[in-house]
């Protein structure tokens, strides 16, 4: 059921220790806005010198107040904090807020005074948001112990940044967004963001969480709770495109970078990934109605031809697609629109805007009634005709025609009301972008529900955001399995055979030390033959692969070519595998140390590095996830035949990324492991090299 937050968001009773008459300080703003309701719950303001602020008396003390306190926010220099701690909890206090910094942000010294606070805090029962934070509010309860207001709805807000969490609640404004709660995230130290989605999921008047984070802290825990929030998540996060590991051991970990775990966390656990402040508040938007379209088939409306073709272009970019409409579709439009209306997709009105304003209404409630639709994007001039008379320069005021200006814009605004009443009967997302998105006729439609904005990338972003994806099934991240007794020998044949148990295939082999032992693996099996020198880190670019030998004088002349070269302590005599037909895959997974093992999978062979064609997901990944990621790859269509070969069993490779994820994700001392290449046959897949990297 997760932590029990309600003294944190509703509390019997709030103190503000170190409340101020000096504008300057934070201890005058929290004090300041918890007493904008004072009649909702006792609110004490705390000053070790007395006297009073914002014409309240305050208590010298916590103690002093006289009664016990269920919430009480530190505003105190850095040495005070742990002793008003200590105070808050002599007082009852069952949740504390701390505004003070100082502590794990300067190093280890304040991070073990940290820790210590936190363990205090936890130990009487009570929780701590902070410390190093900038306060909390909540507008469902009239609880507000942060320096800014937000405006009210149905958002959870939990950032790092206070500037960042203003400036969303500035840009959600004009969208008719509000927010339920606001947390300042702070270190940490006992309250984790984990904590916070998870009290925001059992939230009712919480309808979506936005997130701004910098430090996950334990990211695989967010991606959890993320998937079992029920609600929309959006995240913002900075800091993905560094490396995680530049001193990786293996293609896996070379090609796995920070952008690409976040970005894998968030894709399983369903969470929207956002690179900016403004495309967070444009997806909030999307998801503020609660629609969804199950699928990609996109209808576009516009007014003009321009647009129309710049928004399917917008749509497709984004992922959407932008079908042509059925001949009975096209018909039914047919019988609302003029002759010289396109009704293809996009369908264009050609300019009967102008003579009847309802056919915009009537053209969207047609198209969101099509079986062969899934959402609609009205792009173009509609709101114009209402800014004329609002006063935002439509055209109606540049022509001069003032009464058949009013005329437009009431038939405008009456079809926006109209275009409310169509989306209001279907479940199926509609968009609008418009060159006047401030116009009454488009404020008509944001007050409905439907997001309207000023760019058609906006617009189509929002749609994408909107839709959902019903082949990929459900979002979820599968839990860690039990830890598996450690890997004791992490060399090459000694990773082959820990995958080989966990049903990962390979061709019969023999790890060798001189000629002897060389002509004793060839009697164990049949050639051709594959001599590997081991212990080194990329065999093929030194020379330490020979492929395709024939038979044991081969095989001989092979190893004492490159003995002598090479020198390598030890080698490996393999089958050689038949490779026709086949494609060449990479399969690894890499340790990430706030979301633990991820999985990689892609193009392999020599080239892996310089194609990149990888995806990413948390680890373990099923089957039917391994054969999405598969089939999503840039070079998919190898897999699945291409020019006269046959396609390759795709089953029996994501088999192989089930076990060997699996694995990797039961043993927490391998950072990396990887089989590549792993090639895929139209009968089946077998690994041909391994590596792993222990902790």
């Amino acid at each position: 059921m997760g932590r029990d937050l309600s003294a944190l968001f509703d509390p019997e009773s709030v103190a503000v220790v170190g409340a101020s008459d000096d504008p300057a300080k934070y201890g005058h703003a929290v004090a300041a806005q918890a007493l904008r309701a004072p009649d909702r719950r006792p609110v004490h303001l705390v000053n070790r010198r007395g006297g009073t602020v914002l014409g309240r008396t305050t208590a010298t003390s916590l103690a002093g107040i006289g009664e016990p306190v269920e919430l009480v926010v530190i505003s105190v220099p850095g040495p005070g904090f742990e002793a008003a701690v200590d105070d808050a909890l002599a007082c009852g206090a069952r949740a504390i807020v701390g505004i003070t910094a100082g502590f794990a942000e300067t190093g280890p010294l304040g991070l073990a005074r940290q820790q210590a606070i936190a363990e205090r805090v936890r130990a009487a029962g009570a929780v701590l948001v902070g410390p190093n934070c900038l306060g909390i509010a909540d507008n469902t309860t009239e609880l507000y112990l942060a320096s800014d207001r937000f405006a009210p709805g149905g958002i959870a807000l939990l950032s790092q940044s206070g500037n960042l969490a203003l400036e969303l609640h500035l840009r959600c404004a004009p969208h008719g967004l509000g927010f339920s709660r606001f947390v300042s995230l702070g270190n940490q130290a006992d309250v984790t963001l984990v904590d916070l989605i998870e009290d925001a999921a059992r939230h009712d008047p919480t309808r979506a969480i936005a997130v701004y984070a910098e430090d996950f802290g334990d990211g695989r825990a967010f991606a959890e709770a993320a998937a079992a929030a029920g609600k929309p998540v959006v995240l913002l996060t900075a800091g993905r495109g560094t490396a995680s590991a530049r001193s990786a051991q293996s293609h896996t970990g070379a090609l796995t970078t920070s952008a690409d775990v976040v970005a894998a966390a968030c894709r399983d656990a369903g969470v929207e990934l956002v690179a900016t402040p403004h495309e967070m508040t444009v997806v909030l938007a999307a998801l503020n109605g609660g629609r969804r379209a199950t699928g990609h088939r996109t209808a576009v409306c516009t007014d003009g031809g321009g647009h129309g073709a710049i928004a399917a272009d917008a749509a497709e970019s984004a992922g959407l697609a932008v079908p042509e409409l059925g001949p009975a579709a096209q018909q039914r439009l047919r019988t609302l629109l003029w002759e010289q209306s396109a009704v293809g997709n996009p369908v264009d009105l050609a300019g009967m805007g102008e003579q009847n304003p309802h056919s915009y209404g009537d053209t969207v409630g047609a198209l969101l009634a099509l079986d062969e639709v899934d959402s609609v994007m009205l792009t173009g001039y509609f709101g114009g005709y209402s800014a004329a008379t609002g006063g935002l320069g439509g055209p109606a005021a540049e022509s001069g025609t003032a009464g058949g200006g009013s005329a437009l814009a009431a038939g405008e605004l009456e079809t926006a009301h109209q275009m409310a009443v169509h989306a209001a009967r279907t479940a199926k997302p509609l968009v609008v972008q418009s060159m006047f998105p401030d116009a009454p006729s488009c404020r008509t439609l944001v007050e409905a529900g439907i997001p309207v904005f000023a760019s058609t990338e906006d617009a189509a972003r929002a749609l994408a955001a909107m839709t959902v994806d019903g082949a990929a099934g459900p979002p979820g991240v599968r839990p860690l399995p039990p830890s598996a007794a450690p890997l004791s020998d992490p060399g090459y044949h000694g990773v082959r055979t820990l995958l080989s148990a966990a049903g990962v295939p390979f061709p019969e082999a023999r790890e060798i030390t001189d000629e002897a032992e060389l002509l004793a693996a060839a009697d164990a099996f049949e050639g051709p033959y594959v001599l590997k020198a081991l212990h080194l880190l990329h065999k093929s670019d030194a020379g330490g692969v020979a492929l395709g030998l024939p038979d044991r004088s081969a095989l001989v002349t092979a190893f004492r070519e490159m003995h002598a070269r090479l020198g390598a302590a030890s080698y490996s005599v393999e089958a050689m595998a038949d490779p026709t037909d086949g494609v060449e895959l990479i399969v690894g997974v890499n340790r990430d140390p706030r979301f633990g093992p991820v999985a990689m999978v892609g193009l392999g062979g020599v080239l892996t590095e310089a194609l990149h064609d990888v995806a990413f997901a948390l680890a373990p990944v099923p089957a039917a996830r391994a054969e999405q990621l598969l089939t999503g790859l840039r070079t998919a269509a190898l897999l699945r035949g291409v020019r006269g070969r046959p396609a390759v069993d795709l089953a029996a490779a994501a088999a192989v990324i089930e076990r060997l994820t699996t694995l990797a994700a039961a043993h927490p001392e391998i950072t990396e492991i990887e089989v590549n290449p792993l090639l895929v046959r139209p009968d089946g897949a077998l690994a041909l090299d391994a590596r792993a990297v222990l902790a």
